[in-house]
């Protein structure tokens, strides 16, 4: 199983032409691996680029994306992991939602498919990211 982060499903459904194809293939790769995840932090996120329900529920169908819920030890790494990040001096309010997506791919041991790759090992040490080299 692997986590979907939000920026690579929108760099395929928005064409983008940086990160399009490299989000494609890790998808496709991924998809071969076993099933692809998303939370519903990540569906949220995903909701503010769709009209519908049902224009971003066929996107992930036609990605064979399920929806998981964070499971009660996930959200509560995240928060002590937001804690640690505003201790740490951290401002940005907006950072609760990488928390959630980290930390419910690290106390589910699965891989994190991410372009985001700078915060979340200070975080969750134990999670594999899969990111651009």
């Amino acid at each position: 199983m692997t986590l979907v982060d939000t920026n690579v499903i929108l760099d395929v459904v928005m064409d983008d032409k940086r990160w399009g194809p490299w989000s494609l293939r890790q998808l496709k790769g991924a998809a071969l691996a076993g099933p692809l995840l998303i939370n519903d932090v990540i569906y949220a996120e995903l909701s503010v680029r769709f009209d519908t329900i049902d224009e971003l529920d066929a996107v992930l169908n036609g990605f064979g994306v399920a929806i998981e819920a964070i499971p009660r030890p996930g959200l509560f790494s995240a928060a002590k992991a937001f804690k640690i990040y505003r201790s740490r001096g951290g401002t940005r309010i907006g950072m609760l939602p990488d928390f959630f997506i980290g930390a419910h791919a690290a106390v589910q041991d699965y891989p994190l498919l991410t372009r985001e790759r700078s915060r979340y090992p200070d975080y969750f040490p134990t999670l594999r990211l899969v990111v651009p080299d």
